[in-house]
């Protein structure tokens, strides 16, 4: 089984989804399967297929995690190196058409969030970053177009 890297953030929040899922989620659902099979009729009642459906995606859901959790490999972030990027690092970015910096941190696609600052290492931008130092220069290929960055700071 190949090994993914997350942080320990980002396994906790897997298994902090998996618990839910199992003792609020999936009650719940079962509940409504319940209700729904009391009215009677199955072939026409739009409450029993729904919750069949939510039943469904909750089962994959639940399966999925499980394989996320055990195929995991928890990436130690405070003793990452501050001289070049890897897993784990925190950056700071100067995008050299505007002057705007921006800060991310590169993690796993599991724990990507641009809203939060973190991107996964899989991603155009990821990629290019890893194994970079303070001061090199990245072009990274965007929807809008090309992107020029340079690496100010490695947190």
């Amino acid at each position: 089984m190949e090994r993914v890297p997350i942080t320990r953030e980002g396994l906790d929040a897997l298994r902090k989804e998996l618990e839910l899922l199992k003792s609020v989620e999936r009650p719940k659902n079962i509940r409504a399967i319940e209700e729904a099979r009391a009215h009677g009729d199955l072939s026409e009642n739009a409450e029993y297929h729904a919750a069949k459906e939510r039943q469904g995606f909750i089962e994959g859901r639940l399966r999925e995690l499980e394989f996320k959790i055990a195929s995991a490999e928890i990436i130690d972030t405070s003793s990452i190196p501050k001289d070049k990027l890897v897993f784990g690092s925190t950056v700071v970015l100067e995008n050299m058409e505007s002057g705007e910096e921006v800060r991310y941190q590169l993690v796993g696609t599991e724990e990507s969030d641009i809203k939060k600052g973190r991107i996964s290492v899989s991603s155009p931008l990821g990629q290019a970053l890893l194994g970079r130092k303070v001061g090199d220069e990245v072009t990274i290929q965007a929807p809008g177009g090309k992107r020029l960055y340079e690496i100010v700071e490695i947190l």
